[in-house]
C-alpha cells in the first residue's frame, strides 16, 4: 500500500546537500529521467534556476535530503521529462511513489501559498512547523489535507461495491466520500452511504488509512454492516452498485497500491 517508507523523517528546516532527492513539479507532474524514471541530479538542478521559494524540505530518507520543488517552466532537456503520478501508479519504486506523493502535495501548497489569502501579502516559511505565516496580518497556512471515508459493506455474505461516475480506473471499488466541515468521520460513513446508495448502516470498524495525493486526499477506511435500505444510487456520483456473494464474479485483482484494493481483498471470498 503506498506510504512513505519507514526509514524516512520529516523535516521542517531546509538543510544544505550536495546531491538531495528532488521531486521537482510542474502542473502536478514529476520530473523524471525517461530513460530509467530517476530524479534528477545536481548538475540539472543547476540548470532549473529555482528561487529557493521554489524549493522547500521534505525530510531524510535515511541520511539522504529530500525537498520538494515546483517549476513554471515546461522546457526541459532531451532526456527527461514530466510525468503524472498517476501514470507510475505501477512503474515507480513503491518507496519513491510514497515520497514523490508527500512531495508532491508540499510542493502544491507552497506554490498555491506565495501570497496572502486575506491580505495578498506575501507569505514566509515559519521555521518550527510545516507553515507559511503572513507578515502583515499573522495569517497561517498548512498543507491542505483532504480527508475523506471509505466503506465495505457486508450483507450475511455479500458486500457491496460500486462504480464511482468519476472513477479514472472504471472499477468497482467500496464506496467513498469526502468530510463535510463540522463533521465527523463516522457521521459522514453514514452520510455518504445514505447519499449515494440508499442505505443504512451499523457496527462501523476502522481498517486503516491512506494518504493519497491526488491530489491531497487521506483515506480513512472502514467496514460496517448492513442495516437496512434498497440500493438507490445517486446518478451523480455512482453508476452503478451492487451486491458481490461467494458465488460471483467479483472485480480482478491489483496491485495493493491503494487502501481500497488492499481492503476489498481482506474480505474476498476464496477463489474470487
Amino acid at each position: 500500500m503506498l506510504h512513505t517508507p519507514p526509514t524516512f523523517t520529516p523535516l521542517m528546516a531546509p538543510q544544505d546537500h550536495a546531491d538531495p532527492l528532488a521531486f521537482i513539479f510542474h502542473g502536478g507532474r514529476l520530473l523524471l529521467r525517461e530513460h530509467d524514471l530517476a530524479l534528477p541530479d545536481a548538475a540539472l538542478l543547476a540548470t532549473l534556476g529555482l528561487d529557493p521559494a521554489q524549493v522547500q524540505p521534505v525530510g531524510l530518507l535515511g541520511e539522504r535530503y529530500c525537498q520538494a520543488g515546483w517549476t513554471e517552466n515546461e522546457a526541459l532537456p532531451q532526456g527527461y521529462a514530466w510525468r503524472s503520478l498517476r501514470s507510475l501508479l505501477f512503474e515507480l519504486d513503491e518507496a519513491m511513489l510514497g515520497l514523490a506523493g508527500r512531495a508532491a502535495q508540499i510542493a502544491e501548497w507552497a506554490r498555491t501559498h506565495r501570497y496572502c489569502g486575506v491580505c495578498a501579502r506575501p507569505m514566509a516559511r515559519v521555521a518550527h512547523e510545516r507553515s507559511f505565516k503572513c507578515g502583515g496580518c499573522g495569517h497561517l497556512a498548512y498543507p491542505r489535507i483532504s480527508p475523506a471515508m471509505m466503506v465495505l459493506i457486508r450483507k450475511d455474505d455479500a458486500f457491496l461495491l460500486a462504480m464511482h461516475v468519476a472513477s479514472p480506473a472504471k472499477r468497482f471499488t467500496p464506496l467513498a466520500g469526502f468530510l463535510e466541515a463540522g463533521e465527523s468521520i463516522e457521521e459522514a460513513v453514514h452520510r455518504e452511504v445514505y447519499e449515494e446508495v440508499g442505505l443504512r448502516v451499523t457496527n462501523l470498524r476502522y481498517f486503516a488509512s491512506q494518504s493519497w495525493p491526488f491530489p491531497h486526499s487521506l483515506m480513512i477506511a472502514f467496514t460496517a454492516d448492513y442495516a437496512g435500505g434498497e440500493i438507490r444510487v445517486d446518478p451523480t456520483e455512482i453508476a452503478e452498485a451492487r451486491w458481490f456473494g461467494p458465488n460471483d464474479a467479483w472485480p480482478e485483482r491489483v496491485p495493493h497500491i491503494s487502501v481500497s484494493s488492499v481492503l476489498v481483498d481482506a474480505h474476498r471470498p476464496p477463489g474470487r
